[in-house]
C-alpha cells in the first residue's frame, strides 16, 4: 500500500489521483478509456439512494412518523418547494428528479469524508493498485450528469413547444426577428439575425453544461487535494505532526460537510433552473 511514509509528497498525491482505468489516458479527453472506479462508485451510490428512498416510501405511515420518515419528508418538501418556485409548467418529473440528484450528489461527495487511505487499502487487498472512490472529483462524472441535464432540458423544450416551435425559437431568440418585406435588405438582415440568434443559443447551451459540470468537479477536486495534503501530515511521527494532522483534518472535515451539501444543492438547483428555463421561454414567445 502506498503510504505517506514510503513515498514523497508528490508521489503520494499522484498515486491517489490515479484511477482504476481500462488503459492509460492520452490527452485531456480520451473516450477510449473507462474509469472503472468512477463508474462503480457512481452506480453504487445511485443504487443506495434509490433503495433508501424506496424504503422510505414503502414504510411511510399516516400516523406519527419515525425520525427516518420525518427526515425524508422534510427533504421531499424542501425540494418540492424549490421546484414550485423554479419550474412553472410541468413539475411531474422535475421534483423527483431534483430529489434524486440532490441525494445522489450528496452521497457521492460524502465519500470524501472517508479516510483517504482506507478504500485504497481495501482495494489493495483484492489486488487493485489504484482506486479513486470520489466520483465527483473525476470530470467524467459531473460533466456526464451535466450533459444528462442538457438532454432533459432539450426534451422538455421540444415536448412543450413542439419540434417546430423549439427549432423556430433557436433562430428568433433572444434578439427577435426582422419583419420581412419586398426590400431585399430585410431578407439579408433576417438571415444575419437568425444566424446570430442560433449561435448565441448554441453557446448558451454549451456554456451552461460545461459550467455546471466544472463547478462541481472543481470544488470536489480541490477538497480531495486538501485531504491528501492533510494526510501527508500524518507521515510525521512527531507529536507535533500527529497533533497538527488530527486538528487540521477535523477542522477541514467539518467545513467540508458544508461544501458537500452546498455543491449538491447548487447542482440540484441548476437542474431545476435549466428545466424551468426550457419551459418559461415558451410563454415568452
Amino acid at each position: 500500500m502506498a503510504t505517506a511514509e514510503s513515498m514523497t509528497g508528490s508521489e503520494y498525491v499522484a498515486h491517489h489521483l490515479r484511477h482504476l482505468a481500462s488503459g492509460p489516458q492520452h490527452g485531456l479527453f480520451d473516450p477510449s478509456v473507462i474509469h472503472y472506479d468512477t463508474l462503480a462508485f457512481s452506480l453504487l451510490t445511485a443504487a443506495l439512494v434509490v433503495i433508501v428512498l424506496r424504503l422510505a416510501a414503502v414504510r411511510a405511515t399516516s400516523g406519527v412518523p419515525t425520525r427516518f420518515q420525518a427526515a425524508v419528508e422534510f427533504l421531499v418538501e424542501l425540494v418540492d418547494e424549490q421546484a414550485k418556485a423554479v419550474v412553472s409548467v410541468d413539475r411531474t418529473y422535475a421534483a423527483p428528479l431534483a430529489l434524486t440528484v440532490f441525494c445522489w450528489v450528496t452521497l457521492m461527495n460524502a465519500i470524501d469524508l472517508i479516510p483517504v487511505d482506507l478504500i485504497p487499502l481495501v482495494g489493495r487487498l483484492f489486488g487493485v493498485d489504484h482506486l479513486r472512490p470520489l466520483a465527483t472529483a473525476d470530470l467524467n462524472a459531473p460533466l456526464g450528469m451535466a450533459v444528462a441535464v442538457l438532454m432533459l432540458s432539450l426534451y422538455y423544450g421540444i415536448k412543450i413547444k413542439g419540434l417546430f416551435g423549439f427549432v423556430k425559437e433557436l433562430f428568433i431568440a433572444p434578439f427577435g426577428r426582422v419583419h420581412l418585406s419586398l426590400n431585399p435588405l430585410t431578407w439579408i438582415g433576417a438571415l444575419f439575425l437568425a444566424a446570430a440568434n442560433f449561435g448565441l443559443n448554441i453557446i448558451e447551451y454549451v456554456s451552461k453544461t460545461f459550467s455546471m459540470g466544472m463547478r462541481l468537479y472543481g470544488n470536489m477536486y480541490a477538497g480531495e487535494l486538501l485531504f491528501f495534503l492533510i494526510a501527508l501530515l500524518g507521515g510525521t511521527v512527531t507529536l507535533y505532526g500527529i497533533g497538527l494532522h488530527l486538528f487540521t483534518g477535523f477542522v477541514w472535515a467539518g467545513f467540508h460537510i458544508l461544501i458537500i451539501l452546498l455543491q449538491a444543492f447548487i447542482f440540484m438547483m441548476l437542474t431545476l433552473v435549466y428545466i424551468g428555463q426550457a419551459q418559461e421561454s415558451h410563454a415568452a414567445h
